[in-house]
């Protein structure tokens, strides 16, 4: 079964992601996500699953907005985020500084 390749675009303060975010979809998406602007959400809702590949482009994206001041929201969670998250011990900000995820 062909599924649509990912893809990022900016719609306001969000970064709108579609498709499966697996470590192809990294490899392609990086270079657009060099400069996320002032994005403040991160819409995961058209992503039907991530792999590890995908948590970690999530993680470092959700970094860099912290280190900016911004503290970024999530809307949806795709098969394989809470997982993922958990297995690496992730807080639900995808912060690996922060106290509940050492928990």
């Amino acid at each position: 079964m062909a599924s649509n390749p990912a893809s990022v675009s900016v719609q306001g303060t969000s970064l709108v992601f579609s498709g499966v975010l697996d470590r192809a979809a990294v490899t392609a998406l990086w270079p657009s996500l060099q400069a996320t602007a002032d994005a403040q959400v991160l819409d995961l809702t058209a992503v039907p699953r991530l792999d590890s590949a995908g948590l970690a482009l999530l993680a470092e994206l959700a970094a860099r907005l912290r280190s900016k001041g911004i503290q970024p929201r999530f809307n949806g969670a795709p098969a394989g985020f809470t997982e993922l998250s958990a297995a690496y011990r992730l807080a639900p900000s995808l912060d690996f500084n922060a106290p509940s995820a050492a928990s």
